[in-house]
């Protein structure tokens, strides 16, 4: 697992490297969040892209992790892990651009969902499987990149997205080749970099400000549900079916 950042002309660009298919860890979580804030908090970023390397941008939580350790330590730690990379995107003191390619799901979408800006590949698909593996999540963020009405029934029955539906939609800004992704979600970042420091500052948090949804407490909210499926053991029966279909495949 890794995070990285580097700056270069105001823009902080932050990837996360975690083969095979950058399911966070609980402490990748973390470590993504505080990467997040200190980048928002440096006087000489204007913008911050953030990224992925591999497969895709996100497969959400580390399912193996979460069975694999005793109690329940892995689960609450998933969940505050996620609410603090999430908040961290949001709450960020610069916008984020994010660059999105392959496979966007479940924390995924709560990453890109709660950016600023998102530039996808042509390959890039969104989605949130959570229904399947016996949690809810993230539907907060969904709602911010598509109608309500398909909203729910992304949630209802797991479907997909691509990026091309949601340049439709308007969440995306722009849909690209593959290999032309991170430059033009530098590009983006750069423009807005260029802008005046103290007023693009107090952009994001004038935008923030008047957000219909508190995204955070709308997430909290949901998260209460999952552990509810995890008390009644719905929770637990699922992610063990999701792990063993991968050990057998």
């Amino acid at each position: 697992m890794g995070v990285s950042t580097t700056t270069l002309d105001g823009v902080a660009e932050i990837v996360v490297d975690a083969p095979p298919v950058n399911a966070l860890t609980v402490a990748g979580w973390y470590e993504l969040a505080d990467a997040v804030v200190a980048a928002g908090r440096d006087p000489g970023v204007g913008a911050v892209v953030l990224r992925a390397g591999g497969r895709g941008f996100n497969a959400g939580v580390d399912i193996k992790e979460m069975q694999s350790t005793e109690g329940h330590a892995a689960l609450v730690g998933a969940n505050r892990g996620c609410f603090a990379a999430f908040a961290a995107v949001y709450d960020c003191e610069v916008p984020v651009v994010a660059a999105v390619h392959g496979f966007c799901l479940g924390g995924g979408v709560g990453l890109a969902g709660n950016a600023d800006i998102v530039i996808a590949s042509e390959d890039a698909y969104f989605g949130l499987p959570e229904v399947d593996r016996g949690a809810l999540g993230a539907a907060t963020h969904l709602a911010r990149l598509v109608p309500q009405h398909l909203m729910r029934a992304m949630v209802y029955t797991c479907r997909n997205v691509t990026a091309q539906e949601l340049h439709h939609h308007g969440s995306v800004l722009e849909v690209v080749p593959a290999d032309g992704l991170r430059a033009q979600a530098l590009e983006v970042a750069a423009s807005i970099a260029a802008k005046d420091r103290y007023v693009i500052r107090r952009a994001k948090e004038s935008l923030n400000g008047i957000d219909p949804v508190d995204v955070k407490r709308s997430y909290r909210y949901e998260q209460g549900f999952t552990f509810e499926l995890n008390l009644v053991g719905a929770g637990d029966e699922h992610r063990a079916a999701f792990v063993a279909k991968g050990a057998a495949e």
